[in-house]
């Protein structure tokens, strides 16, 4: 039935379906229940076992503990026993409940933000008190005793919620005196599987046994009757030439350190411990960890030790004259055939993710340099012979590196296109080492020029908006001079999704859409993601093709304690507040930083550019993928978006979805 226009606006919404009554606010640990994905790994409950593990691990990491014991029981549970503190069980002073019942219930609540002198933690791998409460969401029962101060006390939770009350009794003769244990039995509506991958399961408890010498690690399989121990004093080393291929060219190179209460730029106690083997065979083993949590994706620690490793054997190399004319030596060919376990320990660590996988902290590349180069300097100064067996195998990879490179350049033949005047080319011929950026704009192009690396980074600077070319026919293309130098930057020729394009051309490995973060950069974005969709399909199918996420906030932050002033960048509107939180807990007084919002990419110099959207250790780059849509779907939902003749489905899906979208006036 029509609507009246006489109607009320409160009877017009409510008849929509959407009022103040839709909007609904979750609490305690519904968020993680509805999207458990956001928290956690949901292809099997490792992950949510591993939250407690990290826990113990945390108490021995801070001198608290020798003991940590996984049990696998025969009715599927699994409980965690360590010989740390033991949770408080008083009642909070704030919130009025006991403390461990807080820490299993609430997200955001635990014992790990407050770093640095007088904290409960100085370095640990929990950060922000989500980790057990996630675990405990997720599980059909949950168990707790914690020991301390003479007293034991009990309590039990499903589904995050309380179902047997805190219970407290005196400790009897013979009962251990301190510690927590913690009994999880996951809920497998959660997970793809509900059985634990018992080599992921193994590997993580032996490493933690390696990065904690001294503490013992014991896995129990009830079902099987099998144990497991393990107690390491010989630390990375050891670990690493059990589980080396093949056989190292030179000793180990073994070390670590640790900042003291004298360093200017970081905290005391800051730094890492490493071990690294040079091999000519086998797959190299690559394992890093932030205060005890396995990194498996890497990140900025891994930046500083390869920092760190190719600076020391290029100035080796460079004292001895050892380069032979007309190769250049990159990061990667001294790194090629390095095996390495990383242990660094960082104060306030920045993870990407809730996993943890991936660590941020841009100051942790030159954390780790700073102690890794020195370090190997003089000891290949020390090992002169073994110094030039290790430049000589860094050499032999940039000689593949660069042989490689040429082929690609013979294929091309003599008849390549004049290049684009305005292209800054990079100086490397390797197409997998090099990287275009098309920059929005010549001001912003001449920052990224003075900026970027040289060796390997181009820049193209686009005028203007580019054509929407989803209805232009292909032998027009070449009519708009931007999309005629993108595509004979880039070396490829434009195409369908069913053609076999002639790929011996691409003159780069990584083809990046730069633009600023506001409004009208976002569409330059999706213009050129229109270009590549409709005309070079083939690039995104590759993986070719990427979107850099330049910030769109500076926040200058005063010195606060150890830590001196610092610049920090955010992304949007959600990581300036995440930032602006994160002053806050640090003691920084209200309105002590300054707050920069950047207009465009133009207003950044060389060096913000560089540090926050260029440099590959630091900056976010995102590869373009057709993702759970396949060709033709995504086709669709693009014509919809780009078409001429598309107005009515675009104002449809406008009034169906126009309160997902953020607007930036």
């Amino acid at each position: 039935m029509a609507t009246s226009p006489k109607t009320s606006p409160s009877s017009s919404s409510a008849s929509s379906g959407y009022s103040e009554g839709s909007i609904r606010v979750l609490k305690g640990l519904e968020p993680v229940k509805q999207r458990p994905g956001m928290y956690t790994r949901t292809d099997n409950p490792l992950h949510i076992i591993q939250e407690v593990l990290d826990n113990a691990a945390d108490e021995a990491l801070a001198g608290h503990g020798k003991k940590i014991k996984v049990t696998l029981h025969t009715d599927g549970s699994v409980s965690i026993e360590d010989d740390g503190r033991g949770i408080p069980f008083g009642l909070h002073p704030e919130e009025k409940a006991p403390v461990v019942e807080l820490v299993y219930t609430r997200l955001h609540a635990g014992g790990k933000f407050d770093k640095g002198s007088g904290g409960a933690y100085s370095f640990s791998g929990g950060l922000h008190g989500v980790g057990v409460s996630v675990t405990n969401a997720l599980s059909k029962r949950l168990e707790v005793a914690t020991h301390r101060e003479g007293s034991v006390a009990k309590l039990a939770f499903s589904g995050g919620d309380v179902i047997e009350a805190l219970e407290v009794r005196k400790l009897e003769a013979g009962e251990r005196k301190q510690g927590t244990t913690v009994r999880a039995w996951p809920d497998a509506k959660y997970f793809e599987t509900a059985a634990l991958p018992m080599g992921e399961l193994t590997h993580l408890l032996r490493s933690k046994a390696v990065l904690m010498p001294g503490v013992s690690v014991t896995l129990t399989n009830e079902k099987t009757k099998e144990s497991q121990q393990w107690l390491y004093k010989g630390g990375l080393s050891d670990y690493l030439m059990q589980t080396l291929n093949g056989d190292p060219v030179i000793p180990l190179f073994e070390g670590a350190g640790h900042a003291d209460k004298n360093a200017d730029n970081f905290a005391e106690g800051e730094g890492a411990d490493w071990c690294v083997a040079f091999t000519e065979e086998g797959q190299p083993v690559r394992e890093s960890y932030v205060n005890l949590i396995p990194t498996s994706a890497g990140g900025t620690h891994e930046s500083g030790l390869r920092d760190g490793l190719f600076t020391a054997v290029k100035g080796f190399i460079e004292l001895h004259s050892l380069l032979p004319k007309g190769v250049k030596l990159l990061p990667e060919d001294v790194f090629a055939r390095a095996s390495y376990v990383l242990s660094a320990k960082v104060l306030d660590p920045q993870f990407q993710g809730q996993i943890k996988e991936r660590l941020n902290s841009r100051d942790a590349v030159r954390l780790v340099s700073s102690f890794v180069r020195p370090a190997l300097e003089l000891w290949l100064n020390q090992h002169v012979d073994y110094g030039r067996k290790l430049a000589e195998l860094a050499i032999k990879a940039a000689q593949t590196r660069q042989r490689a490179g040429q082929k690609v350049e013979k294929r091309k033949g003599s008849g390549v296109a004049v290049l684009p005047g305005k292209l800054t080319d990079c100086e490397s011929k390797d197409i997998s080492h090099n990287e275009v950026f098309l920059v929005e704009g010549d001001s912003a192009g001449g920052s990224a020029k003075m900026g970027r690396d040289k060796e390997s980074q181009a820049i193209l600077p686009l005028r203007g908006k580019v054509l929407n070319t989803w209805e232009v026919e292909r032998d027009r293309l070449f009519a708009n001079t931007e999309i005629h130098d993108i595509s004979v930057a880039v070396g490829v020729d434009p195409h369908g999704p069913g053609d076999t394009p002639d790929m011996s051309g691409l003159r780069y490995g990584k083809i990046c859409i730069l633009s600023d973060a506001d409004v009208d950069g976002s569409h330059i974005q999706v213009l050129l993601l229109t270009l590549f969709f409709r005309h070079f399909p083939k690039l995104i199918e590759a993986g070719h093709v990427y979107v850099a996420k330049p910030p769109l906030f500076r926040v200058d932050a005063p010195a606060r304690g150890k830590k001196p002033a610092s610049k920090v960048y955010a992304l949007d509107e959600g990581e300036l507040t995440a930032t602006l939180d994160k002053l806050r807990k640090d003691g920084v007084r209200e309105g002590a930083w300054s707050i920069s919002r950047f207009k465009g990419l133009g207003e950044m110099s060389a060096e913000q550019l560089w540090e926050t959207t260029l440099n590959p250790d630091t900056r976010r780059l995102m590869q373009v993928q057709l993702g759970r849509f396949d060709f033709t779907s995504t086709q669709g939902e693009i014509t919809k978006l780009m078409g001429k003749g598309e107005a009515a489905a675009r104002r449809e899906l406008m009034e169906l979805r126009a309160d997902d979208v953020d607007i930036d006036v």
